[in-house]
């Protein structure tokens, strides 16, 4: 359907990717990934056509159409909600203002006969083209994709002005599903929904009859939709077949692949350059010492690629506190005329690990900010546990940072004690790399002023953590390494969030909002609590998490077999290679010799003494002849040591 040839791009004397070379086929399903920076964004503007390439083409069938849904907010006015994503139907709205142009123009009392029965013609080609078109299907599909995208049917005659960057963001991947392009181009797409919302696009994209490529740090978003994953990574693409966890899966397994063969052709470059070396004035040896040259000249070297230093950050240690750690009693919360909650009692015990989840718009975040003392209860009780230490995190608090400062000093400013040796850590675990740690907080990003507001709340000691929506500018690295840390941290938590692959593992207890001010509790995890809410009666182990525990089991299997080969490999080779370090030592010490017999032989005092002459005429001799010897049961030795590490390779393989 669409082809990439040679794609390559670069800005400035910075070369984002080149000889990208790709088929897009009919139902493709590819996720996209990489770290921040890496050009996937740019790449799904070229395949749109935004931005040309500054190398290759693209080839695209003539029928093929593209729909793009960009990360940045686009801005929508002058409609109401149902009109606007009607626009997405602009043939069958055309198809339907010409039928009443015609039925306007036939109940003229100016129409003769002769043009009323050709306007009834055109009439009823436009009828059948509006059939074949499913215009009768078009207000359901309208209100099946704005419902399951979380849109209430009374909203549907709000003027689009009045919805939030989100919403408006909703609006517009409505429309894009509507529209059925061949390809989907998804930037990011589960950024502004719910976990309904989010649960709903999976299920309508896996029918869905066009291809797709989906940006997205969303894990479990990108397991459930593609069976490809293209990897941009230091200015290449690397195509993997399987969802996300298979691509990890065989990122890892060709990463060792690679290592190996690294190693092995390592090994057999310096035992050829050393033969070339020890034989490259020996006459006998003139026509090997000339193979080995051609045979290295030849050699498609294999080089590693550079890869991301490993780090990692833990919590402060959090001092202990009370059972209680924070009770709300009979809260009423309104915004005028708006009723968010009204009686409610929650309460947060130690040990705590909870996800908060549930349509937006239903009062997670104001519960959040609530419970953070951040937002006046209209009634109600809220009463700090014992020894509670509460940090907080929300967007807005980006806001707050100096502008003045750098990233640098504002971590210096709440760092104490040993976490000040962690500063730079941290900030790498947020994408601030090099240089960027020295930026004035007023040139960075938003997203980059939210992640650095997320890391100096997480360097101020504290028991109780309020996280809202931490993820929303991390790349799967940066939270990986905030959900390990989370992990391990001693205190209790609260998340907003509804990315579930960072749910994952991490909380306790599940707190659903619903609209209404309804607020229910499900003990477990957020898989539990996502099979209850689909009437499973049994909290069995879901499928996938049985297959997750086998593939472990598999992995430490067969990393376990290779260790034995490779221990097997040492067991073998060792002698041998013991055996080879003692002949180039010997054969050293005998080239030496050699030389130093040879300038003997060329002085001249030497012969006028004939018995020192013979002796060192046949010390010379010898000394030439133990070398050869040597020289021999060297190569012997090395090709030996050859056959063994190529079996012990291919049963690695297997």
């Amino acid at each position: 359907m669409i082809t990439l040839r040679n794609i390559g791009i670069q800005f400035g004397d910075n070369t984002l990717f080149e000889n990208v070379n790709l088929n897009i086929g009919t139902r493709d399903r590819i996720g996209l990934v990489g770290s921040n920076g890496t050009g996937k964004t740019t790449l799904l503007r070229i395949i749109n056509g935004e931005i040309a390439p500054h190398t290759g083409r693209i080839e695209k069938a003539k029928a093929a159409s593209v729909g793009f849904l960009p990360q940045e907010v686009v801005r929508m006015k002058g409609k109401t909600l149902y009109d606007e994503v009607a626009t997405a139907f602009g043939d069958i709205l055309e198809t339907q203002e010409k039928l009443e142009s015609i039925q306007a123009d036939i109940s003229s009392p100016d129409c003769t006969d002769e043009e009323r029965t050709e306007l009834i013609e055109q009439m009823g080609a436009l009828q059948q083209h509006l059939e074949m078109s499913g215009a009768f299907r078009m207000k359901s599909s309208i209100e099946k994709v704005l419902m399951g995208l979380g849109f209430r049917e009374e909203q549907f005659t709000w003027m689009t002005e009045h919805f939030s960057g989100g919403w408006q963001m909703r609006i517009e991947l409505a429309k894009l599903l509507l529209r059925q392009p061949s390809l989907l181009l998804l930037d990011e797409p589960t950024n502004h929904l719910d976990l309904n919302s989010i649960r709903w696009l999976e299920e309508y994209l896996l029918s869905y009859e066009g291809s797709l490529i989906i940006v997205s740090h969303d894990r479990a978003f990108l397991d459930t939709m593609c069976k490809h994953i293209w990897e941009l990574s230091l200015g290449k693409l690397t195509a993997y077949t399987g969802n996300f966890s298979s691509y990890v899966v065989q990122k890892e397994e060709r990463k060792e692949l690679l290592e190996a063969a690294y190693k092995n052709q390592q090994r057999q470059l310096k035992q050829s350059e050393r033969f070339i070396e020890r034989f490259r004035y020996k006459n006998t040896k003139a026509r090997q010492v000339q193979s080995r040259i051609k045979q290295l000249e030849k050699i498609e070297r294999i080089e590693l690629e550079d890869e991301e230093s490993e780090i990692s950050f833990h919590f402060p240690p959090p001092p202990r506190s009370g059972a209680v750690v924070m009770d709300l009693q009979n809260v009423k919360k309104h915004y005028g005329q708006n009723e968010v909650f009204n009686g409610v009692d929650f309460r947060v015990e130690r040990g705590d690990r909870i996800a908060f989840v549930g349509v937006n718009g239903a009062g997670k975040s104001t519960m959040a900010k609530i419970l953070a003392g951040a937002e006046p209860m209209t009634g109600g009780s809220r009463e700090d546990g014992y020894n509670v230490m509460l940090s907080y995190f929300a967007q807005n608090q980006a806001e707050e940072l100096d502008p003045n400062s750098t990233p640098v000093e504002i971590m210096d400013s709440v760092a104490e004690g040993e976490m000040r040796k962690y500063i730079r850590t941290l900030l790498g675990c947020f994408l601030f790399q090099g240089d960027d740690v020295f930026k004035s907080v007023r040139v960075l990003s938003g997203g980059e002023k939210s992640r650095l507001a997320l890391a100096k709340m997480l360097l101020t000691p504290a028991n109780f953590l309020i996280l809202d929506e931490p993820t929303n500018h991390l790349d799967m690295r940066s939270k990986e390494i905030l959900r390990q840390a989370l992990m391990e941290f001693g205190g209790s938590y609260i998340i907003v969030s509804h990315d579930r692959a960072f749910l994952e593992g991490i909380v306790n207890k599940v707190v659903e909002f619903r609209h209404g001010g309804i607020i229910k509790e499900y003990p477990g995890t957020l898989e539990e609590y996502l099979a209850v809410i689909d009437g499973e009666q049994e909290r069995t182990i879901p499928e996938h998490t049985k297959e997750k525990s086998e593939k472990r089991r598999d992995d430490k299997d067969r990393k376990r077999r290779e260790a034995e080969i490779r221990q097997q490999r040492y067991s073998e080779t060792r002698t041998l290679s013991e055996r080879l370090d003692d002949i180039e030592k010997k054969i050293h010490t005998i080239e030496l010799h050699i030389k130093e017999l040879e300038q003997k032989l060329m002085d001249e005092k030497l012969y006028n003494d004939p018995d020192e002459i013979r002796t060192t005429h046949h010390e010379y001799s010898e000394s030439k002849e133990q070398l050869e010897k040597l020289y021999n049961e060297w190569e012997h030795i090395s090709n030996d040591l050859d056959k063994i590490h190529k079996k012990y390779e291919a049963m690695l393989d297997d």
